[in-house]
């Protein structure tokens, strides 16, 4: 990397950082351009320059924070050694990802980006094609060795997934009648029962 990109880097970062501490202390309404100047020092220019508007930079914060969640997942479900494990160890990492990062848990469930993924969808499926690829590669040979029944990848990812994004938005909201260890204790095994080959 040559000390250019090293410096454009940086600055994208800087700017990532600010937006994501803005919006984790007020929301989108205190992600302004002016703020996220003055908290990242950096000038207007260069926010135009890396991100081209204030929501090409929200976008791109929003990009980053979600491949981040789908990068815990994945490594979770590849360490675990069966199937049953695995839905464990998903369940407890984006669990722990709501928990550890809570402004940019709220962002990557926020209208926002529900409004996104509904105008662009496609798009931002194809764009974590890599993700989705290495969890399927995790899931099919335990879909052959009888442990999780042959249901389509989608069905398989929304029974897994759907229960936890729920707890998640949920706990998000400010609602806190659900507590994150005590979901990831009992989910686990509520899911396990959806997708298991014997429904055991």
């Amino acid at each position: 990397m040559s000390p250019k990109q090293h410096r454009g880097e940086v600055t994208s970062d800087l700017l990532l950082d600010a937006a994501l501490r803005l919006y984790t202390e007020s929301g989108e309404q205190g992600v302004t351009v002016t703020a996220v100047t003055r908290t990242s020092g950096v000038s207007l220019g260069s926010l135009y320059h890396h991100f081209g508007s204030l929501d090409g930079l929200l976008t791109a914060l929003t990009e980053r924070w979600t491949g981040r969640l789908l990068e815990q997942l994945v490594t979770a479900l590849t360490s675990a050694g069966t199937a049953r494990a695995g839905i464990r160890a998903v369940v407890g990492a984006y669990l722990a990802f709501v928990r550890d990062h809570p402004g940019a848990a709220l962002l990557v469930h926020s209208p926002r980006a529900d409004r996104r993924l509904m105008a662009r969808g496609q798009e931002v499926r194809d764009a974590q094609q890599p993700t989705v690829s290495a969890m399927a590669g995790w899931i099919q040979p335990r879909i052959d060795a009888g442990e999780i029944a042959p249901l389509p990848m989608p069905l398989l990812e929304t029974l897994v997934l759907g229960p936890v994004v729920a707890v998640a938005r949920r706990r998000l909201s400010g609602v806190r009648d659900v507590d994150l260890d005590e979901a990831a204790r009992i989910l686990p095994e509520r899911i396990w029962r959806s997708i298991s080959a014997d429904g055991a």
